[in-house]
């Protein structure tokens, strides 16, 4: 299995990098995409897939964190692309939740926007986080098409809104949610996405699934939500295993 979203490089999991890969690495994760949220991060994910040949980076700057964002911290992001092992840009994108003020909300699409120019600058995919702006991230992604397109992290919308992000080239990540009880849409989305089109993530050391939920994350869960997709779409979980290595392999071209 390929974990497509997980922040190794979170301060839970500090100096603990190394038995965290292979405690996953024995629950039958080979991959991880460490994901970086602000420059700080970012640069922990870089040293982090560099220390790990099972690992990849994506840096950037997350939406929540662009208004604490310094003057040049996106042009130090872009200096960690020059890595080899930086494959996205992420995680980026639009958060409502936390930031309801319009100002607020103007900043954060100028940030995703300036992020998605990065992207294709250097012909990455990205990684999104969108939370309570799926409308106004759809219209942005419309606005400013995405090369390489990317992933949606999280995935949170409907399923018809589902089929407009796949058409935009994107991926559709699926986490711990999947396995919360009265989870409807990602179920309904987990079970109807094309089998070339979605992803198995954990976002540790967040969004535990269940029965773990509310505890601390890690890839090592990643065959509960494995087995709750396969679960839901009528198949074998080695068939979830083998569409979901697949198509990270196809957006990252390894």
């Amino acid at each position: 299995m390929i974990d497509s979203h997980c922040h190794i490089n979170d301060h839970a999991f500090e100096g603990f990098e190394k038995e965290y890969v292979n405690v996953a690495k024995k629950a039958g994760v080979n991959s991880f995409l460490v994901v970086g949220c602000d420059l700080a991060m970012s640069k922990k994910a870089v040293e982090i897939a560099n220390g790990f040949e099972e690992c990849y980076a994506a840096v950037g700057i997350h939406p929540s964190d662009s208004k604490h964002a310094g003057k040049n911290d996106l042009n130090e992001i872009e200096k960690l692309i020059s890595n080899n092992k930086v494959i996205a840009v992420g995680e980026i994108g639009l958060d409502y939740y936390w930031d309801k003020e319009p100002e607020i909300k103007e900043h954060q699409k100028e940030y995703f926007i300036k992020q998605i120019d990065l992207a294709n600058k250097y012909n990455l995919p990205i990684s999104i986080h969108c939370r309570d702006a799926l409308e106004d991230c759809l219209n942005i992604l419309k606005a400013h098409p995405v090369k390489r397109g990317g992933i949606m992290h999280c995935y949170a919308g409907s399923k018809e809104m589902m089929g407009e992000f796949i058409k935009l080239g994107f991926y559709i990540g699926i986490g711990g949610t999947v396995t919360f009880k009265n989870a409807v849409k990602i179920k309904e989305v987990a079970a109807n996405v094309p089998s070339d089109k979605y992803l198995l993530e954990t976002d540790a050391p967040y969004l535990a699934p269940t029965p773990h939920r509310g505890q601390q994350n890690h890839s090592m869960y990643l065959s509960l939500i494995r087995d709750q997709i396969a679960e839901l779409r009528g198949v074998d979980p080695t068939q979830v295993e083998k569409e979901t290595d697949n198509n990270f392999k196809k957006l990252f071209n390894l």
